[in-house]
């Protein structure tokens, strides 16, 4: 098995070697995914069953969403102007993190989008009025058609986004791509849990927070970060516990200040988003004994203004076998879009029938709508 996966890293993602990228020195893993251990949460059903089985009947609405929405007079949750196309490319990571709700990690060599995929994307793309495309994982830059895809958008004139987990630079053959991205104009989103070591690395794993500085100094270096709009460096943050996010606006303050004071680092804007209940975030709620809190966190919190903005309505969700979805969440939990006699895949892409569609919701959405809510773009009501 090792050999086959390892014919086909080298073959089809044209990275590093599966021994490489399972390094510790190609990124930390305090981890495994539930994947390669085999666990029941790495079934996305399974994961549907363990948050059901949560006793929430005594929360608003027992914890139902769709009564939650009905009581705002929403009995029907449709999507609004389709804004942002976002392609998970692969499942394939560096790194094992132990809050991934993506369950990324070297292992997940088969999840990855295919090139004809990604013209089928492409094709959809140019039959739409989104303006941004957001490219994620895993870590997508280990695709061997990022590149073709990130050209291919830019061409278009549409905004690019890398959800980048920085450490992934540091690669010997991603070291080119802070320039590459320059070049292009790419929004870099990178995921840095705080601007502590401890906290980082412990949500991460040892020595991530040190790499993750030293990548962020080389978009510095490039130009990222310095409020040029063609070069906007993001930062996102979601907690190391069971608890919200904090305050988007003061912690962006307090993360700007602490890292060019003590590490000459700069950045645009951070982001800040809520642990969703799903994956190994799950795992570590169960085996912490924290579910049953940070569920009730969840509902209990839950903010009527923040479903206008929530990603769901405004963004469509490709995984990398073509499936459509209603957000990265849901993919997570193989709740495909909702379509009348079909499944919904993007070579059959059809816009009118999308935007009629209604958006499949579960109890894992009290996770962007609970304080300031969560979005791809961080919180909503701030």
């Amino acid at each position: 098995m090792k050999l086959k996966w390892e014919r086909f890293l080298m073959v089809e993602v044209q990275s590093e070697s599966v021994e490489e990228l399972e390094g510790v020195e190609a990124g930390a893993k305090p981890t495994t995914s539930l994947y390669r251990r085999r666990s029941p949460l790495s079934s996305p059903q399974y994961q549907i069953e363990r948050l059901a089985a949560v006793d929430l009947s005594h929360t608003p609405h027992q914890a139902d969403f769709a009564k939650t929405l009905a009581s705002q007079g929403i009995q029907t949750f449709r999507p609004a102007r389709l804004e942002n196309f976002q392609i998970n490319v692969g499942k394939l990571c560096n790194m094992t993190c132990r809050h991934c709700h993506v369950d990324a990690g070297p292992d997940r060599v088969q999840e990855n989008m295919d090139r004809a995929t990604v013209d089928a994307c492409l094709r959809a793309l140019d039959q739409t009025e989104a303006h941004t495309v957001d490219l994620t994982g895993g870590a997508p830059e280990l695709n061997p058609h990022f590149r073709y895809l990130v050209e291919e958008c830019v061409a278009r004139g549409k905004h690019v986004i890398d959800r980048c987990n920085l450490t992934v630079l540091l690669l010997p053959r991603m070291q080119d791509l802070p320039e590459w991205f320059a070049e292009r104009g790419v929004e870099i989103i990178c995921s840095l849990p705080h601007y502590r070591k401890f906290n980082t690395d412990a949500q991460r794993g040892d020595g991530t927070f040190e790499k993750s500085i030293e990548a962020l100094r080389r978009l510095n270096a490039v130009g990222y970060g310095n409020g040029d709009p063609q070069r906007r460096l993001t930062l996102m943050s979601n907690p190391a516990g069971a608890f919200l996010a904090g305050n988007q606006a003061k912690m962006e303050q307090e993360w700007k200040a602490g890292l060019e004071k003590n590490h000459g680092v700069r950045f645009d804007r951070l982001i800040a988003l809520n642990n969703m209940p799903i994956s190994r975030f799950l795992e570590w709620l169960e085996q912490s004994g924290n579910l049953q809190r940070y569920m009730e966190v969840l509902v209990n919190a839950y903010n009527p203004a923040t479903v206008a903005g929530l990603m769901c309505r405004n963004t469509l969700s490709v995984s990398w076998d073509g499936r459509l979805f209603d957000c990265d969440f849901n993919q997570m939990l193989d709740l495909e879009c909702q379509l009348p006699g079909q499944r919904p895949h993007i070579r059959d892409f059809d816009p009118k029938l999308l935007a009629q569609r209604e958006i499949v919701t579960g109890t894992h959405c009290f996770g962007c709508t609970a304080g300031a809510g969560s979005s791809c773009g961080g919180a909503i009501d701030a």
